[in-house]
């Protein structure tokens, strides 16, 4: 894969990721796929990048997997399906949402498939004025995958996730604002200046606390209520070993602006 098909860089001690397959509107391969899955790994490891924004170039955010270049056995051994899904687009997805810093999706144009749950999957979502989410697998005869189900569901409820898979119809930018499946609407020209901005303020922010109000939400759908307060008070007790913690209690005390460090 060339490496211009993905950009990548660390700016402010943000990871700025960029899909630049715009002739193919960044219809995502299995190597640019393992690339952001390789990317979100070391921005969780590495204390110097805080948060991290993914988007695209052109016209498309991502249109789904490319499928170009995939199998075309007719008569696949039982399980290779079910391993390719496991091992691929749910990979993809899972690394978006267990990744330790706050990742913004700034949608710029089309999100199908696979790139609609992309942007779902991140911590918040911008998107310009012109995008548009396709839920395209119903159009191909196929089951949602990269926890399509699992991602709508929560953000949605059952009735309107159903409604968005079951018929594949387009949903416009301040459509999928209204159903809160995107934070705020952009015009075009302001999308990255708009992402550059709130991907400031979250990585001049506490990150410890950041990540570890992640895992709490992203796990409160999934449990009671008696496992999830255990989780915020074992959250907390983590958090206040920090030094940005500190730091956040002393600036009040002393009536001043916190400076978080990450740390």
């Amino acid at each position: 894969m060339p490496v211009s098909e993905v950009r990548h860089t660390v700016d402010g001690q943000v990871l700025y990721v960029t899909l630049n397959r715009p002739e193919a509107l960044n219809a995502l391969t299995p190597d640019q796929r393992d690339l952001i899955i390789e990317l979100l790994a070391q921005a969780s490891a590495d204390p110097e990048v805080r948060a991290v924004v993914l988007t695209g170039t052109g016209r498309g955010f991502c249109a789904g997997a490319d499928l170009r270049g995939g199998a075309t056995a007719s008569d696949p051994v039982p399980g290779d399906v079910a391993r390719v899904i496991r091992l691929g687009a749910q990979r993809l997805i899972a690394a978006v949402l267990d990744c330790e810093k706050p990742v913004i999706a700034a949608v710029n144009g089309t999100a199908a498939g696979i790139g609609a749950h992309l942007a779902f999957a991140c911590d918040l979502v911008l998107a310009a004025e012109s995008a548009r989410f396709i839920e395209v697998f119903v159009r191909r005869g196929l089951v949602p995958d990269g926890g399509g189900a699992y991602l709508l569901t929560r953000l949605l409820g059952p009735r309107r996730a159903k409604e968005l898979m079951f018929f594949g119809d387009a949903l416009s930018a301040p459509d999928a604002e209204r159903l809160g499946l995107v934070n705020r609407v952009v015009p075009d020209g302001e999308l990255d200046k708009t992402a550059r901005e709130w991907a400031t303020r979250l990585a001049t922010g506490p990150t410890r606390a950041l990540a570890l109000t992640k895992q709490l939400v992203n796990a409160s759908l999934d449990t009671d209520r008696t496992t999830a307060f255990a989780a915020e008070a074992a959250a907390q007790e983590i958090n206040m070993t920090t030094a940005d913690a500190k730091e956040g209690v002393a600036s009040f005390v002393e009536r001043r602006s916190p400076g978080y460090r990450g740390r």
